[in-house]
């Protein structure tokens, strides 16, 4: 299968790529066919960016939040000293939640750099997947179109044989009514009688088609 991953982006360009390990339609095309290492690999590795970029947007949200908490209790305390309320306890309060919230500031310029990869990563290693999962889809087809050419030619094979059998039955069961009826005509019955050559084409005909192999087949035409 000539193939190549510049070919492939190429021809996906502008086409929306589910997340293939969030997508039940992908994993149930392994229940037709058995997934790589590779692709196990890069599943893995996907579901951990996955979970990163998850992860980095929930604590992103708390971080968010915490900061406007500790940015109200400094203008809370600011007005508090400009009154001459608690002073002391204001002025750490007001030092204690600016180093928090540089923290936070730190903290969320990590996120946002982080935030600005990891969609391009993820991006990457689901294209990875969704070629590997193709090569792996696309050996399957020609393995099973081999098998069913096979059993296509066996199933020819076998019918043709089939039909010359039918053929040589009916052209023996025609000979032997044939061979029959001229030494009746011959000999006649009782003659017959004494050989032990007694026959009834039809109940041949019956005991042949309830025990012989090819009994009910009919023949195709």
């Amino acid at each position: 299968m000539p193939h190549s991953d510049e070919k492939y982006r190429k021809a996906m360009e502008g086409k929306e790529i589910p997340l293939l390990p969030l997508d039940n339609k992908w994993h149930q095309l392994f229940t037709q066919t058995e997934p790589t290492p590779r692709i196990r690999r890069l599943e893995e590795q996907l579901n951990k960016l996955i979970k990163r970029q998850g992860k980095v947007n929930t604590e992103s949200k708390d971080i968010r939040k915490l900061k406007k908490k500790l940015m109200n209790e400094i203008v809370i305390a600011v007005d508090e000293l400009d009154q001459g309320v608690n002073e002391k306890v204001n002025d750490k309060k007001i030092d204690a939640n600016k180093r928090l919230v540089k923290e936070c500031n730190e903290k969320l310029d990590a996120y946002k750099k982080e935030m600005e990869t990891l969609p391009g990563q993820i991006e990457n290693l689901n294209m990875q997947l969704m070629i590997a999962t193709m090569e792996v889809c696309y050996n399957r087809l020609q393995e099973n179109t081999g098998e069913i050419e096979a059993i296509t030619k066996w199933i020819n094979n076998v019918r043709v044989e089939l039909k010359k059998n039918v053929v040589r039955k009916q052209e023996r069961e025609n000979a032997n009514k044939q061979l029959y009826a001229y030494m009746h005509d011959i000999f006649g019955a009782e003659v017959l009688e004494l050989f032990d050559m007694r026959y009834n084409p039809l109940e041949e005909k019956k005991e042949n088609d309830l025990t012989s192999p090819l009994g009910g087949i009919k023949e195709e035409k």
